[in-house]
């Protein structure tokens, strides 16, 4: 489905974009997992391979992005797909109490990143007149909550934002998108809420197959989309 296409995938060491490597890697794609450390990703997805290179990059600055991006283009002559999977939670303080270190450290990995990881891709591109953007938004995001305020509006930017993106760039071939996940099971969130029902959280699994539906000719009509994924959660 995806033989020879490149395809970039930010937060790769993580749980999410280890499902999401695997997805386009097992259906031809040649991956490049890019986290912020490279033992990360070798712990997480095994050796580099030909199918699949690691790439080492903060992705909450803005040169390094394009650095990256630069690179990945003069070296592999173009970037199919990019899913923008990194992210970050935590719960923050009330909204009149929301510290600069919560905010910016939620809006630089949320939302910053997607448009330093865009900065050089879109314009490739539309050149090509062929692209895929997926990124990550937050079905709660659709609403406030209580201590929440920061990650939730950082969130509901990144849906924003994709919806911008998706309108200055449809008709020159290139398709934005965004999922809206529920509670992913992880790891890390099995271990933050051992008393809640894993089995109504999102599989890692299922959700990168909504991602991987996206980046594929079947998704050649959608722009612009905030796909809700939220499995048997309320």
């Amino acid at each position: 489905m995806f033989d020879d296409q490149v395809v970039v995938v930010t937060g790769g060491a993580g749980a999410l974009g280890q499902a999401v490597v695997e997805h386009f890697g097992s259906r031809g794609a040649r991956v490049v997992a890019v986290d912020y450390s490279a033992t990360l990703l070798t712990e997480a997805l095994g050796e580099q391979t030909a199918s699949c290179q690691h790439r080492v990059c903060d992705l909450t600055d803005r040169e390094a992005c394009r650095d990256l991006t630069a690179s990945l283009l003069d070296q592999r002559g173009r970037i199919d797909v990019l899913c923008n999977i990194a992210g970050g939670f935590q719960m923050g303080e009330a909204v009149h109490e929301t510290s600069d270190a919560t905010w910016n450290f939620l809006f630089d990995l949320n939302t910053k990143a997607v448009i330093y990881m865009t900065q050089n891709v879109i314009p490739a591109m539309v050149s090509r007149g062929f692209g895929k953007v997926i990124n990550v938004g937050a079905v709660a995001a659709n609403r406030g909550q209580a201590n929440m305020g920061a990650y939730l509006a950082s969130k509901a930017a990144t849906e924003r934002l994709t919806e911008s993106l998706a309108e200055e760039v449809r008709h020159q071939g290139v398709n934005v998108n965004c999922v809206l996940p529920s509670v992913i099971d992880t790891p890390k969130n099995r271990e933050d809420m051992p008393d809640a029902q894993f089995e109504h959280w999102v599989p890692t699994s299922k959700l990168a197959d909504v991602i991987g539906f996206l980046a594929s000719d079947a998704a050649s009509a959608v722009h612009g989309a905030a796909v809700p994924v939220r499995g048997l959660s309320a």
